[in-house]
C-alpha cells in the first residue's frame, strides 16, 4: 500500500475512527461520568456494530487510558510551555487552572473520582511524572521558606515513590505538594459547582492561595 509521509491511508483511517470513538466518549464522561462508559453505545451511536469498534479499543479500560494519555499529555505539554517562558511556579499554576477550565471533564478525569476498577498502566504514569517535575523545578527554584519541617523530612524519606529522582531539597518537596493539594483543592470544588452561589469570584481564592503559596502575600 502506497504510503503518504509516515503513515498509510489505513492508519490514518483508523487514527480518524480512534479519534471520533475519543469524542463520544467524552460526551459519555460528561453526560454519566467515566464510570459508566459504555463502548457498545458508543458504536451504536456511530452505527458500528460492537465487535467492529473492539477493534480500535480493546475494552473499556483500553479506552479510559487513550484518553488520560491525551489529559496528561495536554497539561505536560502545557506545562513545558509555561516553564520554557520562564512562568515559574505563578505561571504554572495559572496554567493547571486554565486547562482545569477549558475542558472540566478532562480534568475531572484525571483528578477527580477514580474510576472503579480501572488502573493506568506505567506509561500513563510516566507522563503523569512530567507534570511532577515542571512543578518541582519551579518549587527548587523558589528561596527556601524557613527551616526543614517534619514533613519534608517524611518526604525526603520516600525516594522516587513521587519525585522520580528529582533533587529537590525538602523544602521544595513541601513547598510542591502542599501547591498541588492546596490549587487541586480549589479546582476540584470549582470545578463540581461547590462555590455556586456563594457570592465570591473563585479565580480571586486561587490568586489569594497562589500568593499564600509563594509569599507573595506577604510582600
Amino acid at each position: 500500500m502506497a504510503e503518504t509521509g509516515t503513515t498509510t491511508p489505513r492508519e490514518r483511517y483508523r487514527a480518524q475512527v480512534q479519534a471520533e470513538i475519543k469524542g463520544h466518549a467524552w460526551e459519555q464522561i460528561a453526560t454519566a461520568g467515566a464510570s459508566a462508559l459504555s463502548l457498545n453505545a458508543i458504536a451504536k451511536q456511530m452505527g458500528m456494530s460492537g465487535p467492529a469498534l473492539y477493534r480500535y479499543f480493546a475494552g473499556r479500560d483500553e479506552l479510559i487510558t487513550a484518553l488520560v494519555r491525551d489529559a496528561y499529555r495536554s497539561l505536560a505539554d502545557a506545562f513545558r510551555t509555561t516553564a520554557a517562558a520562564g512562568g515559574g511556579l505563578t505561571g504554572l499554576a495559572h496554567t493547571l487552572r486554565d486547562w482545569a477550565l477549558d475542558d472540566p471533564q478532562r480534568y475531572l478525569l484525571v483528578y477527580g473520582t477514580p474510576v472503579p476498577g480501572y488502573h493506568a498502566p506505567d506509561d500513563v504514569t510516566t507522563i503523569a511524572s512530567e507534570i511532577m517535575t515542571a512543578l518541582l523545578d519551579a518549587c527548587a527554584d523558589l528561596p527556601a521558606d524557613g527551616p526543614p519541617t517534619p514533613l519534608a523530612a517524611h518526604l525526603e524519606g520516600l525516594g522516587d515513590q513521587w519525585t522520580t529522582g528529582h533533587p529537590a531539597p525538602p523544602g521544595a518537596l513541601h513547598r510542591a505538594l502542599t501547591c498541588w493539594t492546596r490549587l487541586h483543592g480549589v479546582l476540584s470544588l470549582e470545578l463540581a459547582g461547590h462555590f455556586n452561589g456563594m457570592g465570591f469570584d473563585p479565580t480571586l481564592l486561587f490568586t489569594a492561595e497562589l500568593d499564600t503559596l509563594t509569599g507573595a502575600s506577604a510582600n
